[in-house]
């Protein structure tokens, strides 16, 4: 016979808690990735695009991109496929290592992200930030932060 193990179930109130974070975490998404498309943009390919962006001379080995998106080596190839074929990003060897490879965005690319920004930033604000609060916004940070970085510890652990 076996034994049951005593889980440690969610109270009501962390029931609670927790679906409305998946929910709002869902709704979200949607919203923000429906408030892209008339760019012909993913909030995959937004995240690619801000990454690239962000990096020094634009661009960033394949595998550094793969785990700044949480994404596997294999979806990104594909991924970045398609955002070549759009004219947003090129591939390019890494000259010190003959297997890498570098994802680098274009000029295209670049001006793309300098158009949809504002109005994803503005999207981001209008149905998050300005639903929040100032005030909320460092509660939310605060209560958040250490979920983050416990995440961040186990990327890659079971």
């Amino acid at each position: 016979m076996e034994t049951e193990t005593a889980t440690p179930w969610l109270t009501d109130a962390e029931q609670c808690a927790w679906r409305t974070f998946l929910d709002v975490n869902r709704m979200l998404t949607y919203q923000l990735e429906r408030d892209l498309q008339p760019f012909g943009l993913t909030m995959n390919d937004y995240e690619i695009l801000v990454n690239l962006s962000e990096s020094a001379e634009r661009r960033l080995r394949m595998s550094d991109l793969a785990a700044a998106t949480l994404q596997s080596k294999s979806r990104l190839s594909h991924q970045i496929t398609r955002m070549e074929n759009a004219g947003l990003v090129r591939r390019e060897n890494c000259e010190s290592d003959r297997r890498g490879l570098y994802a680098v965005l274009t000029d295209e690319g670049m001006a793309t992200m300098r158009k949809v920004a504002p109005h994803h930033v503005e999207s981001v604000r209008k149905h998050f930030i300005d639903q929040i609060g100032t005030e909320a916004l460092g509660e939310l940070r605060a209560s958040l932060t250490p979920v983050a970085e416990q995440l961040r510890g186990r990327r890659g652990k079971p």
